[in-house]
């Protein structure tokens, strides 16, 4: 009896519906395979919604299968010369089963024979169907082109907007409700101090509904809508946005503010708090990537988290799996030891960090002195274009577009002057507030929601470092000061006063409050010249405070 492999292939619904279907292909191997004595020991399909990876994967296993049995087949069966190869390459592959391992090609609706003339014949219609695809797939990119010139989307179109058919095409129309939601998003986050979390919430608070099956907006939602372009009455096409025909739901002045605001920041789906490129493997220096577990338990659902290397499974990686609460419990432990509990010096550091923070607000202050000229010259500029309109030196064309063009340079200076606004307030006191942070951190960061451990972390950590199962923080300046402590190092033991290092005495007080005054600042103790405070900036004070003594540097 004889052997047989077969194939059957649909590449279309439309081709099921002509006649080709995958039913009626097997239907006609299996009569070929009876009629001529044999049987097909292996049968390979690929139905019209396979993928290219499963089509490659199917024509693969097909070729390996062939050529180790091909001692015990008599044969590969296809239906048509197409159904076999879509494309020469494959089609080659196919003869060269024949041709070194002496199986035949077998059509059983286009037979040929096995000669010169037959293979000929074989490999003209493979060139006609390998012509069909090529030319096929360039005319649904030039459909494709065709439509976004037109102004249309080319898939699905975007919340906010539908798709409906109107004589025979397939056309974009707004949708009231999710469009008025999108307006809605837009306005919140543009005008009001909202995070994306704190917009979530809102719109939660407010009843607004996403889709009937899925009702609350999540993060990654609402970060994608404040990007999509669409919005502006644009339709992307190969990584690029052109003009779309659709209603635009957002204009143009909310939009940029919208992405001033964003400030082209990353967002991370997770909201798990080491996770995100927050920490890196010990042993191989790669992210550390985060995974929830969520457990039944008797009291119901529980939720954990483990921290993990991302190459946790690679050969000779230590498989260190690390829950959050043990994360939680070491950085608890670095935060406590970061409380000062004497009141003297407490107060000493925050002045210390208030005159951290003064080289930024000048730098503010001078961007902001910088835009405000510039808004300044832009209305001159805009009053000297009117005079000429008004004198008729310029033509009405002219000061269209110039006048179009000014307002827009003029928008986007008040814009950056309310981004730079923002940024001043959000930064002022943020070095003070995060040392009061810390000094109650125990207290706080248990009950902290996902956004403020984050923000914290960036706050007060350079980087983070997972050794093992242990975490290795570098710590920001200054509060490296409070969780490494004075270095003494180059100290002599017998000339250092411990009230003077750890309590600030009056002189150094002083200075701190009053860095304006000119002078050096120099202690009032006996401690020597070498003796430093890490991460604490020289300061200056009044020449009326020297003291006859030796003074001590401060750095």
């Amino acid at each position: 009896m004889k052997r047989y492999v077969a194939l059957a292939r649909v590449s279309s619904r439309e081709q099921e519906r002509e006649g080709f279907s995958l039913a009626v292909q097997e239907d006609a191997l299996k009569r070929y395979a009876e009629t001529t004595g044999g049987e097909i020991v292996k049968f390979f399909s690929i139905a019209e919604t396979a993928s290219k990876t499963d089509e490659r994967k199917a024509f693969r296993e097909l070729i390996s299968y062939a050529k180790k049995h091909s001692a015990e087949l008599d044969g590969l069966l296809f239906y048509k010369v197409d159904r076999a190869a879509r494309n020469l390459f494959d089609y080659v592959e196919l003869e060269r089963l024949e041709s070194e391992h002496g199986l035949p090609f077998i059509s059983v609706s286009q037979p040929t024979d096995s000669n010169p003339a037959g293979r000929m014949m074989r490999r003209t219609l493979a060139n006609m169907a390998s012509f069909y695809t090529e030319q096929q797939s360039l005319d649904v990119k030039e459909g494709l082109a065709r439509r976004v010139q037109e102004g249309w989307f080319v898939g699905k179109a975007p919340y906010g907007y539908k798709n409906v058919r109107k004589d025979g095409r397939c056309v974009t129309t707004t949708d009231q409700v999710a469009a008025a939601t999108v307006k809605r998003i837009f306005k919140l986050y543009a005008y009001e101090p909202l995070t994306i979390d704190a917009l979530r919430d809102r719109l939660h608070a407010e009843n607004v509904v996403y889709r009937p099956e899925a009702p609350r907006f999540t993060r990654s939602k609402l970060h994608h809508i404040l990007l999509d372009r669409s919005y502006l009455g644009e339709v992307p096409f190969k990584g690029n946005w052109y003009p779309g025909k659709q209603e635009p739901l957002v204009d143009r002045a909310t939009w940029d503010r919208v992405q001033a605001l964003l400030g082209g920041t990353v967002y991370h789906a997770h909201e798990m708090t080491f996770a995100g490129g927050c920490m890196t493997c010990g042993h191989c220096g790669k992210i550390v990537t985060g995974e929830q577990i969520t457990k039944k338990t008797k009291s119901g659902e529980r939720r954990y988290v483990y921290y993990r290397c991302s190459r946790y499974t690679a050969e000779g990686h230590p498989r260190v799996r690390l829950p959050e609460k043990k994360l939680d419990h070491q950085l608890m432990a670095i935060f406590d030891s970061m409380r000062v509990k004497d009141e003297s010096v407490r107060e000493w550091f925050r002045v210390v960090l208030a005159s951290q923070t003064r080289d930024e607000q000048a730098e503010a202050r001078a961007q902001r002195s910088e835009l405000q000229r510039q808004s300044s010259l832009l209305v001159e500029q805009q009053d000297r274009l009117l005079n000429l309109r008004l004198a008729e030196e310029v033509a009405q064309d002219t000061f269209a577009r110039k006048h179009t063009e000014l307002r827009e340079r003029l928008a986007s200076i008040k814009l950056q002057l309310d981004v730079v606004d923002r940024s001043h307030d959000e930064t002022a006191d943020l070095a003070s507030k995060a040392f009061e942070l810390s000094q109650t951190l125990q207290d706080k960061w248990v009950g902290a929601d996902y956004a403020t451990k984050r923000r914290l972390l960036e706050i007060v950590c350079l980087n983070c470092r997972l050794d093992g199962a242990t975490l290795v923080p570098t710590m920001r300046k200054p509060f490296d000061v409070l969780v490494e402590g004075l270095d003494l190092s180059k100290s002599r033991g017998d000339r250092i006063r411990t009230c003077d290092l750890l309590v600030p005495n009056e002189t150094r007080y002083q200075a701190a409050l009053h860095p304006e005054v000119e002078g050096e600042w120099y202690g009032a103790g006996v401690a020597p010249a070498n003796t430093e405070f890490r991460g604490v900036s020289r300061r200056k004070a009044s020449p009326r405070c020297r003291p006859p003594r030796r003074p001590c540097r401060v750095w």
